[in-house]
This record gives structure tokens, C-alpha cells and sequence, in this order.
């Protein structure tokens, strides 16, 4: 080997450790801060939030980083009426609710754990927003069936095996320019028809963040 080669070779290790350092570096970055509520409404609520982020882990609630998103995107599209696949406790649909106190939009939720259902009701109203969210009990394959458009966003978080048939029955009723959202794109996948039926329709655009975590999937219904 000639020491023009080992010289070389020298600099590309210099490169690719120093390529590794700052990408180290990078991700220790952390740019977001906390949600700031904006008025006493909005801090109402982010303090049931706060209160439910402890129970995440029993009750599968998406981490605050996808409710912040679930938020963004409703006030973002000014939506009227958002549906939910999957109540839980109420977590994201608090996070849902502080953009729907601004557009003056509602949130039908579908639930069938009537325990759960019971704790979400009680935190909506702890949260000042129970006004604003219907909660339907039962199977939502069948429910959502009663549902009427437009729907402006759609949120699953429920049976992943479900979600090819949640999209096949919601699809119709979410207006142009409607955003489908789906958690849990990484860990656990939903049935890999739902990537592949948003991921190849040409009337569909899918994006997919924070896959760094459980991943959600963001897609828009095209004009």
C-alpha cells in the first residue's frame, strides 16, 4: 500500500468519525420546549394532560410529542369535525380539543371499554371540554357506519389489524383537502394493507413522523 493510499485512507477515517460525532451531537439537540397555554381555556386543559401523561403506559396513550401534532394539524386545517377511533382515557383528545375550542369544531369519539369511557368522560369534564366531544360506545366497525360527512380529520388509534376497514368506511365522508391521521406506524404496525392502501393511491398523499417512537402517519385526501 503506498503511503499516498494510507494517507488517504487516514483522512476518510478522520471524515467518517467526525461525520459520527456530529451526528451525535445532532440528535442530543433538542429544540422543542414545553406547549405554553395561550389562554385560561388552553391551560385547563394541558393540566388534565399533564395529570394523564403518568397513566401512558397502561393505557397506550400516544406520548405528548403526537399530541402536540393531533393539535397542530386540526387548528391547521380549521377543522369542524374530527373523528377518533379509540377513546381511551382521553388523552389525545384533549390535545384535540384545544384546536377545536379555537375553530369551534366538535370530536366524535368511538370507545368500547366502557371503563375507559367512564374515565374519559370524567376528564373532559374536568377539562371544561365535554361539550364539545361526543363519545360512542361500542364496536366502531359497525359504528362509524351512522357517521355523515364532511369529516375534516380522522384519527386511528385503535385495533391495528382494523385500520384497511376503518379507511375504507371513513374515506368516503373525509372532505378534500382532509387529513387521515394513524398511530403506532413503527411499533406495533398496523396490517400492512393500511400502509400499502395510503402509500399507492394516487388520490392520497402520506407523510410518516416521530418514527423515531411509535410513528404516525399523516395523510391528506387530495383536491
Amino acid at each position: 500500500m503506498t503511503r499516498r493510499l494510507i494517507f488517504s485512507f487516514m483522512i476518510l477515517i478522520l471524515l467518517l468519525a467526525s461525520a459520527n460525532i456530529m451526528a451525535q451531537r445532532f440528535r442530543q439537540v433538542n429544540l422543542e420546549k414545553p406547549p405554553l397555554p395561550k389562554d385560561e381555556a388552553e391551560k385547563r386543559i394541558m393540566e388534565v394532560t399533564e395529570e394523564l401523561a403518568a397513566y401512558r403506559g397502561r393505557m397506550q396513550n400516544v406520548p405528548p410529542e403526537d399530541g402536540r401534532l393531533l393539535r397542530l394539524f386540526a387548528e391547521a386545517t380549521e377543522a369542524k369535525h374530527v373523528v377518533e377511533i379509540g377513546t381511551s382515557n382521553g388523552y389525545s383528545a384533549l390535545w384535540i380539543s384545544m384546536a377545536l375550542i379555537k375553530t369551534g369544531g366538535k370530536l366524535t369519539t368511538f370507545e368500547i371499554d366502557p371503563d375507559r369511557i367512564k374515565m374519559a368522560r370524567e376528564n373532559f369534564k374536568k377539562a371544561g371540554v365535554e361539550d364539545i366531544i361526543t363519545i360512542v360506545e361500542g364496536d366502531a366497525h359497525e359504528n362509524v357506519k351512522n357517521l355523515e360527512g364532511p369529516i375534516d380529520m380522522v384519527f386511528l388509534d385503535a385495533d391495528k389489524s382494523g385500520y384497511p376497514d376503518y379507511l375504507d368506511k371513513l374515506l368516503p365522508l373525509v372532505r378534500a383537502g382532509g387529513l387521515i391521521m394513524a398511530h403506532n406506524m413503527r411499533s406495533p404496525m398496523p396490517d400492512p394493507d393500511y400502509i400499502k392502501a395510503i402509500t399507492t393511491d394516487p388520490n392520497l398523499d402520506t407523510i410518516f413522523l416521530h418514527m423515531q417512537g411509535a410513528g404516525m402517519a399523516v395523510t391528506l385526501k387530495k383536491h
